[in-house]
């Protein structure tokens, strides 16, 4: 069996980044918390638990506390959470943004104290869009689907920025832009889409092209690893989206000549790993 693992799956810097920050927090010692699960992976979360942090999952959990670290989560926070925090005279906060999504609240902040409409093209439940959201002095809207940027209608004479969740699908996106630049009026569009989220996409594209079988690993609640499982089950018919070795039947790739791996941006290394040595029916 042939194995082609992505050069580009597992922590992005942004992640790397957030979770080291946590775990350098912990060897300092004192009360950490968390506001939301630092990365979208189950099993970092649970090890990070073990080790005494707290996740923080409302601001009204927020407005209760009064002592401690609170590490700002890689997927960012809005305003009002910002201010919230550094309100609290004995809460130190660490921030662990990915520097790529600071950048779209930069940007959203600037244009929108311009009087631009803003337009975030992204889900509007995941928390990073949420945290993006809350940079704008203007009205937002949200677009997911082809249909929702169809069905949108601006407010004439009003000046419109769009920019992207940065685990945004990008060819999705490029079509959802143009479809938008023929209705608004006065548009500046602003590629926000990380640069390993675009090489982690087309390379699992590639991957799955050539594979006969393809794994796609990741927390169950990742965005940017749900985009890489549809972009791969539109050129792999046999796609697997699993957690961790264990979720895989070993038994169902009998016969199989060509396996493709990757995984999404919360993807630690060792997991990654281990399903590479089930895979190839070696112990993990």
């Amino acid at each position: 069996m042939e194995i082609i693992t992505a050069k580009s799956a597992g922590f992005c810097f942004g992640v790397k980044r957030a979770v080291d920050t946590v775990y350098d927090e912990i060897n300092k010692g004192g009360k950490i918390y968390t506001y939301g699960d630092i990365i979208h992976n189950e099993e970092v979360v649970k090890d990070l638990g073990e080790k005494g942090v707290t996740v923080i999952n409302s601001i009204y959990e927020l407005k209760d506390l009064s002592e401690g670290t609170v590490v700002i989560r890689s997927h960012g926070i809005s305003k009002e959470i910002y201010d919230i925090l550094k309100a609290k005279e004995n809460v130190r906060v660490v921030d662990a943004t990915c520097p790529f999504v600071l950048k779209i609240h930069k940007i959203v902040e600037e244009e929108s104290a311009r009087g631009k409409n803003v337009i975030i093209i992204g889900d509007r439940d995941h928390p990073e869009v949420q945290g993006i959201m809350g940079f704008s002095s203007t009205p937002v809207t949200c677009i997911k689907t082809a249909e929702e940027a169809e069905n949108y209608v601006p407010e004439r004479g009003i000046p419109t920025v769009i920019v992207a969740q940065t685990t945004f699908n990008i060819h999705k996106f490029n079509n959802f832009v143009e479809i938008l630049h023929k209705k608004c009026y006065d548009t500046t569009t602003v590629n926000t889409i990380c640069n390993a989220t675009e090489q982690r996409q087309t390379e699992a594209g590639e991957i799955a092209s050539r594979a006969d079988a393809m794994i796609v690993i990741g927390g169950r609640h990742s965005s940017n690893t749900r985009k890489l499982y549809e972009i791969c089950s539109e050129k792999c018919a046999d796609t697997r989206f699993i957690q961790t070795a264990l979720d895989l039947n070993r038994d169902s790739l009998d016969g199989v000549n060509c396996v493709g791996i990757t995984a999404g941006a919360s993807t630690p290394n060792y997991i990654i790993e281990e399903v590479q040595k089930h895979v190839r029916g070696t112990d993990f």
